[in-house]
């Protein structure tokens, strides 16, 4: 009997197996036999004695053995979902998203999972340098309502590489359409500041060399403050961006637009109405065009009253606007006498008021 007790503890099938041979029963008996001698037979043990319980207890061990190593291999793989704490969880090392500025939006969201509870896993990596910690390749958002709700998160654990992660990270926000134009360029240049090759960030993007390019363009022509202040600003595509980038190249603009964003409503708008609002203070001011001056109905006429030409004038030039309809050879006669005017022009000028008539 202690033998058996001594077998009921192990765990690991390998031992059970050794220890069974040791403590055989045939061993048993030649021990019994050399201390007592002689002594009457002893009845075999059957499937239904001592050997067949503790098979039994040994294939069902060692079924458990193999259920949990299966359990801890799907765990690993991510194929599995767990509930974790989400202050044990933290946001991915390349964040895709600018700081939330509307906050109804936020808070309908969590609204939702109060009543309608988590619906899809986020994903995660084991920390790779922290250990019983977590990081986030997407579903930050849902970590966040977990968090103000109280609740555990649910999540599929997976080992990933430092690019495994931002590509997950990426394409699962690119398969919703999710991010804007805005933080789609600031995900992309911070990639490239990680080290991450052009092709790892073209994966995460899903896009080519061409608008990958145009990306990072966009990014680093836009000072950091500004995009901070405006946020995603989801319907501002990018040429609006790169308009703006453009128009904030002026120290003057950048004074204009601290002004803006340091008052108190500025605060109150929404990151579309945000950008609006930036977008216009800084339009450049149209500059008038110089008044035209028409001449008179007696101006560019013949002596007999014909009319030769429409002259327009503005401060700075004069026009002789000749209709060829009416005298088709007129306007080349001008032109190729203009050396022979101006020639005229400079007599009169160098003879004096008094002596020109003047």
């Amino acid at each position: 009997m202690a033998r058996k007790n001594l077998l009921a503890g192990l765990l690991d099938p390998a031992d059970q197996t050794e220890l069974t041979a040791v403590n055989s029963p045939r061993d048993d008996a030649a021990a019994a036999r050399s201390e007592r001698g002689p002594a009457p037979a002893i009845p075999s043990f059957t499937g239904r004695g001592a050997v067949g319980a503790m098979s039994r207890s040994l294939e069902r061990l060692t079924s458990e053995v193999v259920s949990a190593r299966a359990a801890e291999d799907q765990l690993r793989s991510g194929s599995v979902a767990v509930d974790l704490d989400p202050g044990l969880v933290d946001p991915s090392p390349a964040p895709d998203r600018l700081p939330v500025i509307d906050g109804p939006g936020e808070d309908a969201f969590v609204a939702v999972i109060r009543a309608q509870g988590q619906q899809t896993p986020i994903l995660v990596r084991p920390h790779p340098t922290v250990s019983g910690r977590y990081q986030v390749a997407f579903g930050h958002r849902r970590l966040r309502a977990a968090a103000a709700l109280g609740r555990p998160v649910r999540a599929l654990v997976r080992t990933l590489t430092d690019a495994e992660l931002v590509v997950a990270q990426g394409q699962e926000n690119n398969a919703r359409a999710d991010l804007s134009f805005i933080e789609r360029a600031a995900f992309a240049l911070t990639l490239e500041r990680l080290g991450h090759g052009r092709d790892v960030i073209m994966a995460a993007l899903l896009v080519d060399k061409t608008e990958l390019s145009r990306l990072i363009a966009a990014r680093r022509a836009l000072p950091d403050s500004v995009i901070a202040a405006i946020g995603p600003a989801p319907k501002a595509g990018r040429r609006r961006w790169m308009s703006l980038a453009d128009r904030l190249a002026s120290p003057e603009m950048r004074a204009r637009v601290d002004e803006i964003v340091a008052a108190d409503a500025f605060a109150t708008l929404s990151s579309d109405q945000r950008f609006v609002r930036v977008y216009a203070a800084v339009a450049p001011v149209p500059v008038p065009a110089p008044p035209v001056v028409r001449a008179g109905p007696e101006a560019g006429l013949a002596e007999d009253g014909r009319r030769l030409a429409r002259i327009e004038r503005t401060p700075t030039t004069v026009g002789l606007i000749i209709d060829e309809t009416l005298h088709p050879a007129f306007g080349d006669f001008l032109v190729a006498r203009l050396p022979e005017l101006f020639a005229a022009y400079e007599r009169e000028q160098a003879r004096g008021p008094e002596r020109s008539g003047l």
